[in-house]
């Protein structure tokens, strides 16, 4: 490793982006109609700057959390959180910080919005699918209760990410 810059550069971005996405957690702006998190703001500024090595200091943070740092959400920590209803949406930030993170190694305006757009999804999707397995709630319930809401906050910070984007080298 001595000597290797971009190995270095992994390992200073990556534990960057954990104690970023840590920090998030911790942040709750109330909006309507549930508070706003900074958490997937975050892991999308992580796949802008890391591209698809993203999906490691993502991963790494879901792991930490699983292995009992209390750095989900309000300080929430444990396998059991994974489990829970909302583990699928702390899953899916893996694939989203992937997702994007290869939407943004191609320079394309079209190419980063559906990345950004595309990582959204993945965390709904991975959100809404372990949402109905672990509650045994319905298809349309789980849509109702666990995406609708945050689509407005979403894009939101999608947009945040992506006027960011333009002011990175």
């Amino acid at each position: 490793m001595f000597g290797d810059i971009r190995k270095t550069r992994l390992i200073a971005f990556s534990a960057a982006f954990i104690g970023l996405i840590c920090l998030a957690s911790w942040i709750s702006i109330p909006f309507f109609p549930v508070p706003l998190t900074l958490q997937t703001l975050f892991v999308l500024l992580t796949a802008i700057v890391m591209h698809r090595y993203a999906a490691i200091p993502v991963a790494l943070y879901v792991l930490l959390g699983a292995l009992g740092l209390p750095i989900f959400h309000n300080g929430l920590a444990g396998v059991g959180v994974l489990l829970g209803p909302t583990g699928g949406y702390l899953i899916g930030f893996i694939f989203a910080a992937l997702i994007a993170g290869i939407a943004f190694e191609n320079s394309s305006k079209t190419s980063r919005i559906a990345g950004l757009a595309g990582a959204t999804l993945a965390i709904y999707c991975c959100g809404i699918t372990w949402l109905m397995i672990s509650t045994g709630m319905e298809f349309l319930p789980s849509i109702m209760i666990g995406m609708l809401p945050f689509v407005p906050g979403d894009i939101v910070k999608a947009y945040a990410a992506y006027e960011i984007s333009k002011r990175l080298p």
